[in-house]
C-alpha cells in the first residue's frame, strides 16, 4: 500500500512552484501519494504554468474559511481536549519576538489548524510535509499538537525570511530538509537545542527531461543583437534593477544588448513591476528591455534557447532553480555569488560569479562571455554536466522519501514498545 501524506505549499501554484510539481510527480514514482494542500490561491497573474489549472483543481485551500469550515474546525479543536489546548496556548505564550497582536494571530491559526486536522483524518494522511517555514509551519505545528499527526519542514531560504517562532516550529517537527550547506549551518547555529533529530541537506533540482536544448548552443557572432535572459519574480531581492543598469552600460559600450526578464511581482503586476518600468523608461531602454510577466516553462525554455547569456543579479539567492534551469539548458551564466549560489556554480568553470549590487562588474562579466565564444561554449557544456551530476530533481524527492521511511520505522517501533 502506498504511503499517503499531505503536501503543504503556501499560495500554490505560484510562478516559482514548478519544482514542487515535479517533486510531487517523482514522489508518486517512489510510492508516496501526495494530497495537495495550500494556504490560499495566489493572484491569477502569477499562475502561468500549463499545469496550473490541474493543480488548482487538486488542491484544498485553507483560506478563506467558510461558515461550514469554521464550525468543523472549531469542533476539531474541541475534540482535541484540554491537554492539546494547553500545549497550543503554551506555544503561543513562549513564541519569541512576537507582539501581543502577533500572539492573537497565532491563536487564530489554531482554528485554521483544526481544518488541517480534519483533512488529515478524512484523507488518511500518515504525515504532513511543509515546503515553508512561515505561517504554514505554524499551522502544521498546531495541527500536530491537536491531533498528533507528524509534520516536517523544508527550508528554502534564510530563517529571517520566514518570520518569528522558528524555534518551536522546528522543535515539534519530526525531521527537516534544508536546500544548502549554508542553511544547514545557519539552523544549527540559530536553533541549537530546538532541532529535530534528523536534518537532511537536499538541494532543489531540475527535471532534465523537461529542460534540454532542441538546437546546439550558439555563441554571439559579434555583429547582430546579443540577447540576455533572466528569470525570477519581480522583487528587489532579485536585483533586476542592477541587471537593467548593466544592460544600459553594455549599450553605452556599443553592444546591441537586449534583455528579457521572466517573472511577475507578488501583487500580480501592481507592485515592484511598476518601479522597474519607470527605471526602464528613465534609461530609455523600452525598445530593448522586456518584462515578460509570469510565463510557462515552455516560454522559459524557448527564451533560453534563443539567448546568448543567462544573468541573474540576486542580492541574496538561497540556491536558485532558475539558475539550474538555465544550466540544464546549456547556457553560459553570469550570476551573483550570494547566498548558497557558490554551492551550485564554480566560478570560471560552469559559470561566472560577480558581487551583488555591482552593475559595472555584471556588465564586464556579460561582455567577457559575449566577446569570447570559446569561453561561452565551454561554460555552456560544463553547466549541464553540473546539473546532471548534482542537481537532478529526483534528489530532493528521494531524500524526502528516505526521511519518511525512517519516520515510519520509528513510529512502528514505538507502537511495539
Amino acid at each position: 500500500m502506498k504511503a499517503k501524506i499531505g503536501y503543504f505549499l503556501p499560495q500554490f501554484p505560484g510562478q516559482t512552484h514548478i519544482f514542487f510539481w515535479r517533486e510531487r510527480q517523482f514522489l508518486t514514482e517512489l510510492g508516496i501519494e501526495t494530497d495537495l494542500v495550500s494556504t490560499q490561491l495566489p493572484p491569477r497573474a502569477i499562475t502561468s504554468h500549463v499545469w496550473a489549472e490541474e493543480a488548482k483543481k487538486n488542491t484544498v485551500y485553507l483560506f478563506p474559511l467558510t461558515a461550514k469550515d469554521f464550525i468543523n474546525s472549531f469542533i476539531e479543536v474541541l475534540k482535541a481536549g484540554p491537554i492539546a489546548w494547553w500545549q497550543c496556548l503554551a506555544v503561543i505564550a513562549k513564541a519569541r519576538d512576537t507582539s501581543l497582536s502577533e500572539k492573537v494571530r497565532l491563536l487564530a491559526l489554531v482554528l485554521v489548524a483544526g481544518k488541517l486536522v480534519g483533512l488529515a483524518r478524512t484523507k488518511n494522511w500518515s504525515h504532513i510535509h511543509v515546503h515553508s517555514c512561515a505561517d504554514s509551519a505554524n499551522i502544521a505545528m498546531f495541527a500536530s499538537l491537536l491531533s498528533k499527526v507528524s509534520y516536517s519542514l523544508t527550508l528554502h531560504g534564510p530563517l529571517t525570511d520566514y518570520g518569528p517562532n522558528q524555534a518551536q516550529k522546528w522543535h515539534f517537527s519530526t525531521f527537516a530538509i534544508v536546500i544548502t550547506k549554508k542553511l544547514y549551518d545557519e539552523v544549527n547555529q540559530c536553533l541549537a537545542g530546538h532541532l529535530p533529530q534528523k536534518i537532511a541537506i537536499a538541494p532543489m533540482g531540475v527535471d532534465l527531461s523537461r529542460f534540454h536544448r532542441k538546437t546546439a548552443y550558439s555563441a554571439w557572432n559579434g555583429n547582430d543583437a546579443c540577447y540576455i535572459f533572466s528569470c525570477g519574480r519581480l522583487n528587489r531581492c532579485k536585483g533586476h534593477a542592477d541587471l537593467i543598469a548593466a544592460i544600459d552600460i553594455l549599450r553605452k559600450r556599443g553592444f546591441n544588448a537586449h534583455l528579457q526578464i521572466a517573472g511577475e511581482d507578488e501583487q500580480g503586476g501592481s507592485g515592484y513591476r511598476q518601479e522597474l518600468e519607470k527605471l526602464i523608461e528613465q534609461l530609455s531602454l523600452k525598445n530593448c528591455v522586456s518584462l515578460l510577466g509570469a510565463v510557462s516553462e515552455d516560454i522559459v525554455n524557448d527564451s533560453l534557447e534563443k539567448a546568448h547569456v543567462f544573468a541573474l543579479a540576486s542580492l541574496h539567492e538561497p540556491l536558485g532553480v532558475a539558475i539550474m534551469e538555465a544550466m540544464a539548458m546549456e547556457m553560459p551564466i553570469v550570476v551573483t555569488g550570494s547566498g548558497g549560489v557558490k554551492e551550485l556554480v564554480d566560478d570560471g568553470i560552469d559559470g561566472l560569479l560577480v558581487e551583488p549590487e555591482a552593475p559595472e562588474q555584471l556588465a564586464d562579466a556579460i561582455a567577457h562571455i559575449l566577446q569570447n565564444p570559446e569561453l561561452a561554449s565551454l561554460l555552456s557544456q560544463e553547466s549541464r554536466k553540473k546539473i546532471i551530476a548534482k542537481f537532478s530533481h529526483s534528489r530532493s524527492a528521494e531524500t524526502l522519501a528516505q526521511c519518511l521511511e525512517e519516520v515510519g520505522n520509528l513510529t512502528a517501533k514505538r507502537l511495539t514498545l
